[in-house]
């Protein structure tokens, strides 16, 4: 395995967070503190219960199914759809690799190494890749159950957390120690570059790609007030970083159906937004506490889990005009058509 360590590029960009306006939330009571969360091929939201071992179903109109594990205590954390179309998660405490078909038809996979799972993500290659936060190791597994693990370069110190595929064709994940601090990228093939991050201590955690084409990332600061970094970051592939202030600890982040970055904020109960070109705002939650997992859902809204209260929260996104589906023009002289054989059919029954 190859490895390069570059440091990156950074701009600061210092914004207020403003409340984003016409958009509520609704919520449903479900699960036993629901983590990740992931639309699945069947048209649903499926979700982790971290301590309710087990991984749940919810409808876009919030009907709900929930699967036991069959490994007691096995800590559920981070989940997504797999290239065979059942969903593939982590198994923090148990130290395994689990796959639920969407008929609730549970496997599980030992991970060889102690590495303690938490990101996953299906891969270019056709496999599911995934953070091993213990040992500081990447691994790959295969649908058919064959695991292979790549240590990252500065070894068990890393704590390897998000992971999810760039626009290059890399994975991308986070490292999220202080005496690591960066963003980096393995190749299929296990070819590993690190990029420094500019700040220090910034503890970075989630990852999601955005609709830019860059790698957006939470950093949510190995300090506490009026010294710590909450931040969220937005790196190319080149390794250019830009920072954007979020006021309070971010956590989680996806990139939601209206192009802009979606992000949990726990310790205020609130869920942030920000665009590709740095507008900042946040959607508060009247209700919901400790949000955790996020993800844009199969309905155009953007989904949530929330941890405190065990709760699957909804936040009800609006079109705007620049998103509603514009006709093509064989669309409209087929209604043309429509409308020109409705008009001859009325005058053919008044005469």
């Amino acid at each position: 395995m190859k490895a390069v360590v570059l440091a990156a590029a950074t701009i600061l960009v210092s914004a207020s967070l403003r409340p984003v306006s016409g958009q509520t939330i609704t919520e449903f009571p479900d699960g036993f503190y629901p983590a990740g969360i992931t639309a699945g091929p069947d048209g649903a939201l499926w979700y982790t219960e971290s301590l309710g071992n087990a991984i749940g179903r919810i409808t876009t109109t919030g009907i709900t199914s929930r699967f036991p594990l069959p490994t007691a205590g096995s800590n559920p954390q981070e989940i997504t759809p797999g290239p065979d179309g059942a969903l593939w998660f982590t198994e923090h405490l148990g130290n395994r690799i689990g796959r639920i078909t969407t008929a609730g038809v549970i496997t599980e996979f030992t991970i060889p190494s102690p590495g303690r799972p938490l990101g996953i993500v299906a891969g270019p290659d056709g496999a599911l890749w995934f953070t091993e936060y213990n040992l500081g190791l990447i691994g790959r597994i295969t649908t058919g159950g064959l695991i292979m693990e790549f240590p990252i370069s500065t070894g068990l110190s890393t704590g390897p957390r998000g992971i999810t595929v760039g626009p290059d064709g890399f994975l991308w994940f986070t490292e999220s120690t202080s005496t690591a601090n960066k963003i980096a990228r393995i190749s299929t093939s296990g070819n590993l570059t690190e990029f420094v991050l500019p700040t220090p201590d910034s503890a970075p955690s989630g990852i999601a790609l955005g609709s830019d084409g860059a790698l957006w990332f939470t950093e949510q600061g190995a300090a506490f007030p009026p010294t710590a970094r909450w931040r969220i970051g937005r790196i190319t592939t080149a390794g250019s970083v830009t920072e954007f202030d979020v006021q309070e600890q971010p956590g989680t982040i996806a990139s939601g159906p209206d192009g802009a970055l979606w992000f949990t904020q726990p310790a205020v109960n609130r869920i942030g937004r920000v665009t590709t070109a740095g507008t900042l705002g946040f959607v508060p939650s009247p209700t919901a506490r400790v949000p955790a997992g996020i993800t844009s859902g199969p309905d155009r809204n953007v989904w949530f889990t929330s941890a405190g209260d065990s709760k699957i929260g909804r936040i009800n996104l609006r079109l705007g005009p620049s998103e509603i589906p514009t006709l093509s023009l064989s669309m409209l002289a087929l209604l043309a058509i429509a409308l020109v054989l409705i008009a001859v059919t009325l005058i053919l029954r008044r005469t």
